[in-house]
Parts: structure tokens; C-alpha cells; sequence
């Protein structure tokens, strides 16, 4: 009997509530409201950490950031923070199994070339990187790739060569041609396709026109905890702007209007699979590295504790293997791997750290977890000042313990300076996060989890 394909769609920067059918907020997703109708869908799903590469670490590997060392983004200026050769993730596992395994889009996990002052004969900047093939591609034998760049309109990739292939289209509709490719060349066999599109990832000026006029006449309703006014990130790297109204509802459309987007063209792959009778042997997934705030909170982007940071969409189909509907259990990245290695009924590395919950999955039962989540200091400044002061950065940042019903987070300032900070967010009455109760040492039930994590993984959180 044929093995099943395993096809992983995921998008940048999309918070869970983001989507049509969890009827939260206004975006129009008519496809993805029909799949997961004959799908497993996750309410509690989240981001172990909500930024770019230390969350796409996660995925592929089944460990912590602590422990795969992408503990923030692969930038400039730091050392030693990018996928190391020697993690064994699901790519490479998959490639052992016999797969024909593909990588399209984002990848994010490489030092960039330009680091030192370097200019790299492929032409990549700032954050950007070719990986060339070889271990540092993790398995993925099909590469069609970039590190990082936000040039939605004009994408640029690179295959095995350092040559640039330089694209005039919207990268998600590009993107999915290429995927529909891959799997048109490998249906025959057993594939892997792993699609990372970026949008919804900003630039918001970036999406086809098409897109953003079906939100015209669209009334968006602006969230409780929304604040527009001295808007900043949460580790405060950028200085404070605000928005208008007006300005801030136009971004909230085009907002949605990617994700419209990124609808449309799930469905093209999920047509041609249909049409090809592919679609019931093939695990589909449909998730994110990490949410959006939108200025919730008067915040902007991610890498804070906030729902609209860590929650994702994780959409599971799988013909009619599976129950379908809505499920409770809280997942989070770490538990991809090895939830996804068991539906393929493939060993899980001793390497992987999270859960398998694919029972879930087949049966519907709810599985008690907690999704541990978090984010480090990525500031080059903060980080060599911290050493000089004898101080470790990764015992700073904040950890976050989320169960079905709430939020802990324990919170040490970035820069070392204060005292930490234990919040509790009781999510289920206090949808907006809006009034989280400051926790004590003596009434504090979620520290002694906290410190069970850190003691097992080595995180200096609570030293």
C-alpha cells in the first residue's frame, strides 16, 4: 500500500483568528471554510515562539529554542544563531523514509551571507542567505528558496546554484505554481512538500489589487484591546508611531486581503490534488510560523505573550482517516514533528521534544497540554551588555505556560534592569487579555511547571 504525502502550507505572520470560520473577524476564506469542514481544526494551537526563524526551527526539529539554538531571528550580527547541521529534523527523517521531499518559499534558518561585511556572490542582503545544497538544507532534496525578504511583487529565489531567479509576481500565486509542479512531477511517488508563503508578513502595500477592493465596503470593527496612539514593538526596538483610524482600518483590510490571497491559492493545490487523485493519501497541514498583533495592546508585529502574537491556525485533513471538527487540546510547534511522524506511522527521533497528539486527530479524544512558549533577546546591544555585566541574555525574555483556559507568563525585562513579572490571563472570560491578575509567590500555581520545563531543558529563566 502507498505510504500517504505529507503537503505542509504555511503562512507568515497569520493569527488564528484570522480565518472566516472561526468567525472572529471579517476575512474572507471561502476555501479554507469548505476544507476544514472535512478537517481536523485546532482552537488552542500556538507559536513556541512568535518569531520567524526560532518558531520554523521549532517545527522542523521538535525542540525548543533553548535547545536547537535559534533562540531569535537569523540576522546580522549575531553568532552562532542558525539551524545547525546537525539537528535531525523532519526533513530529514522524511528523506530516510524514501520521500521525494521539496521546500518552496521562506526559509529563514541560515546565518545571512552578508554577515561581516561579506558580499556574497549570490547577491543576498541584510537578513537574506542561499543555502547551497547539503546538510544545511535538512533533507529537502526539491529547493526552490530564499532566506529573507519582503519584496512581495518582485520575489527572488535560488535553487542550486548561487544564480538568483528573479520573479514578477505575487509571490504566494508564483509560489504555488512551483508547488503544483513539484507534486505534478512526484505523484507517482511519495512526496514531502513543504510550502512557506509569506504573506501575510508585511509590507501591507503588496497584494494584488484584486484582493484588497473585495474589502471596499467591508465595516472592519476595530478589537477592544486596539490602541493607536505611541504604538511600539514589545522589546521597544522601533520608536513609537501611531495611526489614525482610517489608516489603521486600510491596513486591517489589506491585512485580510493577503490571507484572501493565500485562500485562493490553497485551493488551486487543493484542486489539482483532487482532480489527480492525490488528495485522500495526502496529510494536509495548514498553519503559521506566528501571529499579527495589529495593534492590539498598542503593539505592533509579534514576539509578545498577546493571543494575536502566539496563536495560529493548524488545520489537519487527511481523507476520511480522520475525525473531523473542532478540538480543545492545545498544540503547540514543538509538538508538529512528532504528531505528524505518527500519522505517517514513522519512528520519532529520541531528538524531539514535543508531543505526539495525533490521537487527536484520529479519534477526537482531548489530550491535556499545555503549549510552553516564549521569546529571547535578539538586540545585539542588549545582549553584548548583558555579558559585559556578567549577566547570561538567555535568562531574560519572557516563558509562557498556555493551557486551554489560560495564560501565565513570567517575565524578566530584556535589559536586565527590574524585577520579573508573573501575569494571569484567564482567556476564556477575558477574551481581550485586557485585565491579567499579578500573581504572588504564595498564590502562584503555574511557577512550579515553569520550573520543571526550565530544569529539563536547561533554560536559565528562573536563576
Amino acid at each position: 500500500m502507498k505510504k500517504p504525502n505529507l503537503l505542509f502550507l504555511f503562512a507568515d505572520q497569520w493569527r488564528r483568528n484570522a480565518i472566516g470560520f472561526m468567525n472572529k473577524e471579517k476575512v474572507m476564506t471561502p476555501n479554507l471554510d469548505q476544507f476544514s469542514k472535512t478537517a481536523k481544526v485546532f482552537n488552542n494551537a500556538y507559536s513556541t515562539c512568535p518569531l520567524c526563524s526560532p518558531s520554523r526551527a521549532t517545527i522542523l526539529t521538535g525542540k525548543y529554542p533553548i535547545s536547537h539554538g535559534v533562540i531569535t531571528n537569523c540576522k546580522p550580527g549575531l553568532d552562532n544563531v542558525f539551524l545547525k547541521e546537525s539537528e535531525n529534523t523532519i526533513g530529514d527523517v522524511l528523506k530516510k523514509e524514501g520521500y521525494s521531499t521539496g521546500y518552496i518559499g521562506k526559509w529563514h534558518l541560515d546565518d545571512p551571507e552578508a554577515q561581516n561585511g561579506n558580499i556574497p556572490k549570490s547577491g543576498a542582503k541584510d537578513w537574506d542567505a542561499f543555502t547551497p545544497p547539503g546538510p544545511k538544507r535538512h533533507g529537502f532534496d526539491f529547493w526552490y528558496s530564499y532566506g529573507a525578504d519582503d519584496n512581495h511583487f518582485t520575489p527572488h529565489y535560488w535553487m542550486d546554484s548561487p544564480e538568483q531567479i528573479k520573479v514578477n509576481k505575487w509571490s504566494v500565486e508564483h509560489e504555488t505554481d512551483v508547488a503544483i509542479d513539484f507534486i505534478s512531477k512526484n505523484k507517482e511517488d511519495n512526496f514531502a512538500l513543504f510550502v512557506s508563503w509569506n504573506p501575510p508578513h508585511t509590507p501591507l502595500d503588496q497584494i494584488p489589487d484584486k484582493y484588497v477592493k473585495l474589502y471596499d465596503n467591508l465595516e472592519v470593527d476595530i478589537r477592544k484591546n486596539v490602541k493607536l496612539d505611541s504604538l511600539i514593538d514589545h522589546p521597544k526596538t522601533i520608536e513609537p508611531f501611531s495611526f489614525t483610524e482610517e489608516k489603521y482600518i486600510d491596513m486591517v483590510k489589506r491585512y485580510y486581503a493577503a490571507i484572501t490571497g493565500v485562500d485562493e491559492n490553497f485551493q488551486r493545490i487543493i484542486t489539482y490534488l483532487k482532480e489527480n487523485n492525490l488528495f485522500d493519501n495526502t496529510i494536509i497541514v495548514v498553519t503559521a510560523d506566528h501571529g499579527e498583533m495589529l495593534c492590539s495592546h498598542g503593539l505592533w508585529s509579534k514576539h509578545v505573550w498577546y493571543d494575536e502574537s502566539v496563536s495560529v491556525p493548524f488545520i489537519v485533513s487527511y481523507g476520511d482517516k480522520i475525525t473531523y471538527g473542532f478540538t480543545d487540546t492545545v498544540l503547540s510547534g514543538v509538538d508538529i514533528m512528532p504528531t505528524l511522524l505518527s500519522m505517517l506511522n514513522i519512528n520519532i527521533p529520541d531528538s524531539v521534544e514535543g508531543r505526539d497528539l495525533s490521537e487527536t486527530i484520529f479519534t477526537n479524544e482531548y489530550i491535556e497540554n499545555n503549549a510552553i512558549t516564549m521569546c529571547y533577546t535578539g538586540n545585539q546591544k542588549v545582549i553584548k551588555d548583558l555579558k559585559a555585566q556578567g549577566k547570561n541574555p538567555l535568562a531574560y525574555g519572557w516563558r509562557a505556560i498556555i493551557s486551554k483556559d489560560n495564560t501565565y507568563v513570567y517575565f524578566k525585562n530584556y535589559n536586565g534592569e527590574g524585577i520579573p513579572e508573573q501575569l494571569l490571563y484567564h482567556n476564556k472570560k477575558d477574551e481581550y487579555q485586557l485585565s491579567p491578575e499579578i500573581i504572588t509567590e504564595e498564590e502562584n500555581l503555574f511557577k512550579g511547571k515553569l520550573a520543571t520545563w526550565a530544569k529539563k531543558f536547561k533554560d536559565p529563566i528562573l536563576d
